[in-house]
């Protein structure tokens, strides 16, 4: 008896170290899982990497320093950039319809996003314009693609261009929104020289919700938009 009775403590010694050694993984798993929490790109790179820089720049520096330098108490009221258009215009698309597919095809590249192309509203005599004769090209970029392109066309696309000396400051409609003209659409670097067909300019323009040009050019210049005269922040590195 006394040695069964030796035996049962000794058994349950063995228990005892048993147990520590399945709280260790279980401390493993509770470990990882904070860990996953706090280092979220680890945990699902998917979700976090498919964010732009740009607007992850936008959401934790750009609102931030826009409330404190406006003075602005409602979230609401910090300006964001809603959308970017890309326009092409080809009156020689009437007469050669090549030509509209060479310009949808070099704005896809550029974009990423499949083009439209627009069509003549009404007939004009004087041009040979007939309705419904293709004239042009526009991609209208949002969300993801619209911060990516921005943040290609400031760091990689606006140092090609030709004796640059900044972008014009006093290209806004009076309630937000800015418009710019590049004249040729070799500053891309996405564009292959060999296989350009011929050389055309664009219009972007960026919409904004700021409903003020001192707004709106305050959002563009946090952006690191190399405005004409000034020296831009450092933005994203």
């Amino acid at each position: 008896m006394a040695e069964t009775k030796d035996k049962a403590p000794k058994g349950g010694d063995k228990g005892a170290d048993k147990k520590p050694a399945e709280k260790k993984p279980a401390g493993g798993k509770s470990g990882k899982e904070k860990g996953g929490a706090g280092l979220a790109v680890d945990a699902n790179p998917k979700s976090v990497d498919g964010v732009p820089r740009l607007k992850t720049f936008y959401d934790t520096v750009i609102r931030a320093n826009l409330t404190k330098q406006f003075g602005l108490t409602n979230p609401h009221q910090v300006p964001r950039l809603v959308k970017i258009v890309l326009n092409v215009g080809m009156g020689e698309g009437a007469k050669n319809p090549k030509v509209i597919d060479a310009v949808a095809e070099e704005l896809s590249i550029i974009t990423g996003q499949k083009p439209v192309v627009r069509r003549a509203k009404k007939a004009i005599a004087n041009f040979g314009l007939r309705q419904g004769l293709p004239i042009g090209v526009s991609v209208t970029l949002r969300n993801a693609r619209m911060y990516e392109f921005l943040d290609r066309f400031i760091s990689l696309a606006v140092p090609r261009v030709r004796d640059f000396r900044g972008l014009p400051n006093k290209s806004f409609d009076g309630r937000g929104n800015y418009t710019l003209g590049i004249k040729e659409q070799m500053i891309f670097p996405e564009i292959d020289f060999d296989k350009v067909e011929k050389i055309h300019g664009m219009d972007i323009t960026l919409v904004t919700t700021a409903g003020r040009d001192d707004l709106a050019m305050a959002l563009l210049r946090e952006f690191g938009w190399p405005f004409r005269g000034e020296t831009p922040l450092a933005g994203v590195a």
